[in-house]
């Protein structure tokens, strides 16, 4: 089974570069155990929800806005796929991504694979 694992790193790591310099180094040798995970694939960072265009369908017409689609106090930061044995393989990578030790959360979804017939 194939799941999204959606990152949210929370206030202090979004503030990377007032972090000291030995907690960086941890967080990027954990990510670093993450990424060695076998069926992970490498995660991506997002620029920050104020960059985002939403695109939507109205009276027919094409309109784009500037900023994400809903309004939310936390904001998805970065992703990766996993591809899995269960859900349980899922919550242990995800226990290992250092976002949930500074305030952030990690959420998992499954993917829905379509049939190729």
């Amino acid at each position: 089974m194939k799941y999204m694992i959606l990152i949210n790193l929370g206030p202090e790591a979004r503030n990377w570069q007032s972090l000291p310099e030995p907690e960086q180094q941890k967080i990027v040798a954990a990510w670093g155990e993450v990424n060695q995970t076998p069926g992970i694939s490498p995660g991506q960072q997002l620029q920050p929800p104020e960059t985002a265009t939403t695109v939507r369908a109205h009276d027919g017409k094409v309109v784009t806005t500037d900023g994400p689609y809903v309004e939310t106090k936390e904001a998805l930061d970065g992703y990766c796929v996993l591809e899995a044995d269960d859900l349980d393989a899922a919550i242990e990578l995800a226990s290992k991504i250092p976002a949930i030790h500074s305030g952030g959360a990690i959420e998992i979804r499954p993917i829905v694979e379509w049939s190729q017939s």
